[in-house]
Parts: structure tokens; C-alpha cells; sequence
């Protein structure tokens, strides 16, 4: 449903997911007092953007309970989703056809007894819906949902892999006629157009009744499709009629199609200005790290130590870039790796705290690609994640086997690098005001403020850079050094004892 623009100056109504979960609610006790039309399509509204929206969310926060709330809701909105199409499917008849029309009255016969079926089902479905558990998600997924606050960044980002996929959906059914690629660009659009309603309240104020109508006239087309191909299995024999209503039904069809299409297409086309609104370049960039941001917020992976160890290794990687210290280096693509990378490296623990970094592996390769990503970079990120501890990259072993060599030399150096910050991290560094990375003629030297140096700090600084140093080809010395603007206390000089009294 539109919520309609608003005001200049006047804040956009936020229908988020515990609205629409209570909504579900209130809608169920309509539909037992009676299963109408209207009140089957509300409640089915209802579960859908609930549903919408927590197929939006799994793709950043891993907590069960946004698939357990979608199948929770799945059997009654399928039941649900059979009487509705039976009930549009009657009023396009009735519609459609003269009143003495024989397919018109086969068609209509056939509708109303399935309603009658499907309502009892329906009833039955909404009966044993379990309301308890139902209330219990509302609680919690309200909750977790604030991981992608409204109108944010990482909202702009799911946001936008809505319209990305529903463009393509959109380019697929401009080449064909087919039914089944309008019906992908309907499911398309109704993704993207829940997205922006519960996550972009702002811009659904501008773009909600347009979200609207482009979603009515692909749902229309649907219908017709249906009912075409309902008539061929009803009334096969009655060919002369079946022909008219084909007729009729193309007609109709072909309208809506017109229709969509003067919207759609053009500069001024709704999904120009739809992608022109969203982010791009520097904030598309921007926009996808929040997401990362918010998946590693899930997993209680944003903790200051993991952030410390992101912020060192993004220094260590500009100032090792500084000297060219490797052929990869500087390199804009592999920062953005790195910086991914420094931010997700801790998720493996909130999922599998016996193999955490495969784990954290597995999860980043199931999570759809952030704009701006391609697979290649996304999957050199996934294993960096996984390499960032515990054992050693090998090319025997078939997960880092399958890279190119040049794939591995750079999961090799990221990792290493990852590896060296969490070592610091270890070792007592708190800070990276005063970080720097020099070179001199046999090895670079890594100057660390606020370093102690002690046995314990050498093994484990070894053991760190280990990678690192053997990626790069040369030594890293790493070195203590003061943190700049602390002023360091010089010991009191003693005062000198009273002078002992002279004897008479």
C-alpha cells in the first residue's frame, strides 16, 4: 500500500516490519469474520511485506529467525495466495465476457466452487496460525531490524541489489512476449518496491505511487496470462468462443503492456530516476560497506578490537602501497578488499566457534554480491577472511588450490597483512595515530606507537608477519615508537636530605 507523499518539510510515515507484523494480526481476525475479497488481499499484503522484508535482512544478519518467521507464514500465505487468484480471476471474467457467454459461465461455475473449497482451506490455514510464536518475532526481528536503520546507507544499498536484479528482469521480458519473464519482473518489482517502502521511507514518499502502478499493470498481465491459459483447460472444446476470449484477453494484455512500457523506458523512465536516486560511485562504495558493517554487527563482530584491527591494517596497506613494496601495490580494488575484509574477519565466531574462519567463508560466499563487487573480488575477500589465522594458505588444499596463482599472491598479501594487525592487536597496541611504514635498504621497517617490547611481543610479532614477509619477498622489522602528543613524564629528581646539623 502507497502511504502517499507527504509534506514539504514533513517526515515520510515509517512502515516498518513491526508495523506490518501487526498488521498480520489484526488482518487474520478480518479474514475469520469473513473471508471477502478484500480482507483475503490485505492479510496476504500483510505476510508478504513481512516476508519481503526478512528475505531483505537474512542477506545481512545470519539469525535464524528471519527464515523461521518466513516459514512460519508460508503455508497460510500460499493458502491464502490460491483464493485470491481465484477471487481476480472471477471478477475478470465477469468482466470480460457477455453474461450469455458459455465460457464466460463454465469459467465462472468452475471459480466458484474452488472458492468455496479454497475458503474452508483458507480458514483452516488462519485457525491453526500460530499467533504465540508469531508475536515472539515480532519482539525479536523488531529488534535486529535496526541493524539497516531507515533511510541509511546500508538500506540505499539493499535497496539498490532490488532494482539491479528487477532491471534485468525488466531487460529479459522488453526481448520476449512470454509470460513466465513478466511474471519474474512482477516478483522483481514487488521485492524492490517492499525494500524501499520499509527501509527508504523517504523515498517511497516520492516514489510510492509510481512503485504502484508499475506493479498493477504487471499484475494485471499476470492475471490475463492465468485466465488465458485457465480457459484452454476448462472449455478446450469450445473453440469459436475460446478464440474471442483470446482476443479479448491479448487486447488487454497488450494495453498494459503499452502502458508499463511508456513508463519504463526513456531517460525519464521510472527506472532512470528510480537508479538515478540511489546511490553511486563514492557513495555506492560507501553504501556497500555499511551493509558489511551491518552483517558484521549481526555476528557481535564490531567490537573495538576488531575495528583497531581494521583500522591498523588499512594503515599497514597504504604505507607498505607508499613504498611499492609489492606489485599489487597501491591498488584501489585491493584497498576496498582489505577494508571489507578488516571489518567482516571476526564474523566467524557468531557462527561456528569450532571452525570459525571456514565458517565465515561459507556465509560471505552465500551473501548476494554488494553493488559495485564482482565474484572474483568477492570470493579473494571470502578466503582473505578465512586465511586472516590459523593455518597457512597451501596450494595443495583444493579451497585455495582452485584460485589462479595471481589470486593467490593477493589473498596471500591481504591476509598477511590482516594477520600482522591482529598480532599488534595482541601485542597491546591501541592506537595507529603515529603508525608509519619506511623503508630502508634491506627490509621495511614497521614503526608502531606504543609498542612494548618484550619476549612474549617478539614471538608473537614473528608468528604475524610470517605471512607477510614471505608474500613480500623481504624482511619486516617491526619497531616501537612513541605515540605522538604523549608527553612522557621525566622521573622527579630527588631532593637532597637536610644538611645534618654542626656540633658545637
Amino acid at each position: 500500500m502507497a502511504t502517499g507523499s507527504t509534506l514539504s518539510g514533513s517526515r515520510p510515515e515509517i512502515r516498518g516490519l513491526q508495523y506490518w507484523m501487526e498488521r498480520v494480526l489484526k488482518e487474520l481476525d478480518a479474514v475469520r469474520e469473513s473471508p471477502d475479497p478484500d480482507a483475503v488481499h490485505d492479510l496476504r499484503v500483510a505476510i508478504r511485506r513481512c516476508r519481503s522484508v526478512a528475505a531483505v535482512m537474512e542477506e545481512v544478519d545470519s539469525d535464524p529467525s528471519w527464515r523461521d518467521m518466513r516459514k512460519l507464514a508460508r503455508k497460510l500465505f500460499r493458502q491464502l495466495g490460491e483464493l485470491r487468484d481465484t477471487q481476480v480471476l472471477e471478477d475478470w471474467t465477469k468482466n470480460l465476457g457477455p453474461e450469455s457467454d458459455a465460457v464466460r459461465e463454465r469459467l465462472l461455475s468452475s471459480f466458484l466452487a474452488q472458492e468455496k473449497e479454497l475458503q474452508v482451506s483458507a480458514l483452516k490455514a488462519v485457525d491453526k496460525f500460530d499467533q504465540k510464536a508469531w508475536k515472539k518475532f515480532e519482539r525479536k526481528l523488531h529488534h535486529r531490524s535496526r541493524l539497516v536503520p531507515c533511510d541509511g546507507l546500508a538500506a540505499e544499498c539493499l535497496a539498490l541489489e532490488r532494482l539491479d536484479a528487477a532491471k534485468e528482469l525488466h531487460a529479459r521480458a522488453m526481448r520476449a512476449e512470454k509470460p513466465e519473464a513478466w511474471h519474474e519482473l512482477r516478483i522483481g518489482v514487488k521485492r524492490f518496491r517492499y525494500t524501499v517502502e520499509s527501509l527508504l521511507p523517504a523515498r517511497y514518499a516520492q516514489w510510492g505511487d509510481q512503485l504502484k502502478r508499475v506493479q498493477d499493470l504487471l499484475g494485471e498481465v499476470h492475471d490475463l496470462d492465468v485466465l488465458a491459459a485457465k480457459i484452454g483447460e476448462i472449455a478446450p472444446e469450445l473453440t469459436e468462443a475460446c478464440m474471442a476470449w483470446a482476443e479479448r484477453i491479448t487486447t488487454q494484455r497488450h494495453e498494459r503492456i503499452e502502458t508499463y512500457r511508456s513508463l519504463a523506458i526513456g531517460e525519464r523512465g521510472v527506472w532512470q530516476v528510480w537508479r538515478s536516486e540511489l546511490p553511486q560511485a563514492a557513495r555506492m562504495a560507501a553504501a556497500a560497506q555499511a551493509r558489511l558493517r551491518a552483517t558484521a554487527k549481526s555476528l557481535e563482530a564490531h567490537t573495538p578490537r576488531i575495528l583497531l584491527i581494521s583500522r591498523l591494517s588499512m594503515r599497514l596497506f597504504d604505507g607498505l602501497g607508499r613504498w611499492h613494496a609489492d606489485p599489487h601495490l597501491p591498488n584501489k580494488d585491493l584497498r576496498r578488499i582489505v577494508l571489507a575484509a578488516g571489518r567482516l574477519h571476526g564474523i566467524g565466531a557468531g557462527l561456528d566457534a569450532k571452525s570459525p574462519q571456514k565458517a565465515a567463508r561459507k556465509y560471505l560466499r552465500s551473501l548476494s554480491l554488494p553493488p559495485g563487487w564482482n565474484e572474483a573480488e568477492w570470493d579473494v575477500m571470502a578466503a582473505v577472511v578465512r586465511y586472516h589465522r590459523g593455518a597457512l594458505p597451501d596450494t595443495n588444499s583444493k579451497s585455495f588450490g582452485r584460485f589462479q596463482p595471481e589470486e593467490q599472491k593477493t589473498i596471500t598479501l591481504l591476509a598477511g597483512v590482516l594477520r600482522l594487525a591482529r598480532a599488534l592487536s595482541k601485542c597491546g597496541v591501541l592506537t595507529t595515530k603515529g603508525f608509519a611504514v619506511e623503508k630502508s635498504v634491506e627490509a621495511l621497517i614497521v614503526r608502531v606507537p606504543g609498542l612494548v617490547e618484550s619476549e612474549q611481543n617478539a614471538a608473537t610479532l614473528a608468528a604475524g608477519k610470517y605471512l607477510l614477509e614471505s608474500s613480500l619477498g623481504q624482511p619486516l622489522i617491526v619497531k616501537s615508537c612513541p605515540v605522538p602528543g604523549k608527553v612522557l613524564e621525566l622521573p622527579k629528581k630527588e631532593e637532597a636530605p637536610p644538611a645534618a646539623a654542626a656540633s658545637d
